[in-house]
């Protein structure tokens, strides 16, 4: 059974090809971050637009690479939610359109199950039950992870997602946008020598609070020289803070729920010093831990196909009304 993948939620265009039997054939990836960039963030109306321009002929390229035909197809997999509502409708609607050009069941996926069931495109793949960390620019969640569907919501961020923090904090200590990665390799530099205040460590709570970790740091920043190895300690001080921070609440939520296996995904679990101090935790504690590769942290078709895969399976698939949602909940 091969699946088309369409992800458009917001600033990236994916798109893939799943095989239940074979895996993952193809998949292709435009990103926006240019064209944002001299905004300092994302402009809904540039992103729809540009999905516009990108989304066919990324759809031809990949049926191309996979040497599929159409008639190959048993169904075609799009994001609905959460994202711009703009970017959600060009997917969605060209999703429509193609199912009912090639009579084609379609499949709603939402957007963080895509992120959740990521790592189930790497070999070995995890078993269930287990938990799941997702830290991404929009989500910080943890839930408890029975089956596919089968999910309960743990804890989240009551302000900041973690990549939003991470974004946030790189712009304030002006480096280019996207702020995150810059900021996390620019910590590589320097010593984790500042004293910033751990969040929200509740041994009780799995919920998350990054905003006084992002005003400490400002004030830092404020405070502090501007010199380069000075920039270079503050990054790294933030970084550390919120690595213990989500470290620390994903082993307790592995304690909490009994459960020997952790997955973490979305682009903040692309963070070289979090999976190093992971699987040091995981050798340590024995527990076992998994990721997507890194070009599967961020948004992308692969997981959407995968995810979509899954569901048609399940025959969870809809007619050709036009589904799509800004905000909604994964339960």
């Amino acid at each position: 059974m091969i699946i088309l993948g369409i992800e458009s939620s917001c600033d990236e265009t994916g798109i893939a090809l799943y095989d239940t039997k074979r895996g993952l054939l193809a998949h292709t990836l435009y990103s926006q971050i240019q064209l944002h960039a001299e905004y300092g963030g994302v402009v809904p109306e540039l992103a729809s637009r540009d999905h516009i321009r990108k989304i066919l002929p990324l759809i031809d390229r990949c049926l191309q690479e996979a040497q599929i035909q159409p008639k190959e197809l048993q169904g075609i997999a799009y994001t609905y939610a959460p994202g711009l509502i703009g970017a959600l409708m060009i997917g969605a609607a060209l999703a429509k359109s193609l199912a009912f050009t090639w009579n084609l069941p379609t499949i709603p996926v939402h957007h963080m199950e895509g992120h959740l069931l990521a790592p189930f495109l790497e070999d070995p793949a995890p078993q269930f039950p287990l938990v799941a960390l997702l830290v991404s620019g929009g989500h910080t969640q943890l839930y408890a992870v029975k089956n596919i569907g089968e999910y309960q919501l743990l804890g989240e961020t009551l302000d900041d997602a973690a990549g939003e923090a991470f974004d946030k904090t790189a712009k304030l200590m002006g480096l280019p946008y996207p702020g995150g990665k810059y900021l996390a390799d620019l910590a590589t530099q320097g010593s984790p020598r500042f004293k910033l205040p751990l969040p929200l460590l509740d041994k009780h709570s799995l919920d998350f609070s990054f905003s006084g970790l992002k005003t400490a740091t400002r004030l830092l920043i404020e405070r502090e020289t501007k010199d380069h190895a000075t920039r270079a300690d503050i990054a790294a001080s933030f970084e550390e803070v919120m690595i213990h921070t989500l470290c620390h609440k994903a082993l307790s939520a592995l304690e909490q729920t009994a459960s020997s296996r952790l997955v973490i995904s979305g682009g903040v679990s692309a963070n070289q010093r979090l999976r190093q101090r992971l699987q040091q935790l995981s050798q340590e504690k024995g527990f076992e831990v998994f990721y997507p590769r890194l070009e599967f942290c961020t948004d992308n078709g692969a997981m959407i196909a995968l995810v979509g895969a899954l569901k048609f399976q399940q025959d969870q698939t809809r007619s050709l009304d036009i589904l799509v949602q800004a905000r909604a909940n994964l339960l």
